[in-house]
């Protein structure tokens, strides 16, 4: 059978995050994050991974740092929790939006885990929090404004 008309298939992602110091990564998505090494640690590239959740972390390449990386997750509110008593660097707590109910957490190079999991439908929708740190609300007619 020839595979010419057959497309290729796609089999997930993993992102790959800067970091200065992979060992203070690596600490860091272990135990403060709940990650486990799959592979490489002790070299400048290394593979953490939390349930189906993967991310390559590189040490001072292969990209920028302040990335921005999307997670879904069962549970936000349940994992804010666990990170708040871990000392998680939540950058900004579980707000309810049309697409989900999502937090921001930072790593210790300012890469930004949006963690999120359903929507909550009976909640109205929270301000946002951008990468410059700036307060975002929704206005009524749909458009969106700084947050006074």
């Amino acid at each position: 059978m020839s595979t010419a008309s057959t497309p290729a298939g796609f089999e997930g992602t993993t992102p790959i995050l800067r970091v200065r110091s992979l060992a203070a990564s690596i600490d860091y998505y272990t135990n403060v994050l709940g990650f486990k090494v799959e592979w490489g640690q002790g070299t400048s590239f290394a593979c953490v991974r939390r349930d189906r959740a993967s991310l390559f972390l590189c040490e001072g390449d292969q990209g920028n740092v302040g990335s921005w990386v999307w997670l879904g997750v069962t549970d936000v509110a349940k994992l804010h929790a666990e990170y708040i008593a871990k000392g998680a660097s939540i950058r900004h707590p579980p707000t309810n939006y049309e697409w989900a109910c999502e937090m921001q957490v930072a790593d210790p190079d300012g890469n930004v885990l949006r963690c999120g999991s359903d929507s909550l439908p009976d909640q109205p929708v929270g301000e946002w929090l951008d990468m410059r740190g700036v307060r975002w609300i929704k206005l009524p007619d749909g458009s969106h404004a700084r947050a006074e």
